[in-house]
């Protein structure tokens, strides 16, 4: 079971976002009516959809930690020991790679000119997932998730702020 529970985990960070995404294309018509709202610049649009993709990369994430950790944090007898601890490097290990793209981001949004206005709210998702990263590294893996999803909200308002 625990070893399904890490391929699960595994499978989530290794599958591409672009699969999370709707796959059917539609057809629009050209309108002639005047746009009402700005539109936003490719970049912006580049940077909210990756926005977007890490909101629903760690809420997936989340979801199957939320199932996991507490076996995790309860699994001590010794038969299961060595199992178990491998379960536990294997989420501290995810967690670790989620705070690696949240660190990549930021610096994108740093160093695009179209995105550096919203750098200021994108700040400190990199800091929340590295303090998940610490709670997991002192098996606190439920307050490392409540950690994750504060990132999650951290993301979802940087997102709002986009559109």
């Amino acid at each position: 079971m625990q070893r399904i529970i890490a391929l699960l985990i595994i499978t989530v960070f290794l599958s591409p976002v672009s699969g999370l995404a709707q796959s059917r294309k539609r057809t629009t018509t050209k309108s002639t009516r005047p746009v009402a709202a700005p539109m936003l610049g490719e970049a912006e649009r580049a940077g909210a959809g990756r926005v977007a993709d890490q909101i629903k990369v760690l809420t997936k994430f989340i979801y199957l930690l939320g199932g996991v950790a507490k076996g995790l944090e309860a699994v001590d007898d010794a038969t299961s020991r060595n199992e178990a601890k491998q379960n536990k490097a294997t989420v501290r290990s995810s967690i670790r790679s989620v705070k690696d793209v949240l660190d990549k981001l930021e610096i994108d949004f740093r160093a695009t000119p179209a995105l550096q206005r919203y750098y200021i709210k994108l700040a400190g998702v990199a800091a929340g997932a590295a303090k998940a990263e610490d709670l997991a590294a002192a098996n606190q893996f439920d307050k490392a998730g409540r950690a994750l999803l504060d990132v999650v909200n951290h993301l979802t308002d940087v997102l709002l702020a986009m559109r």
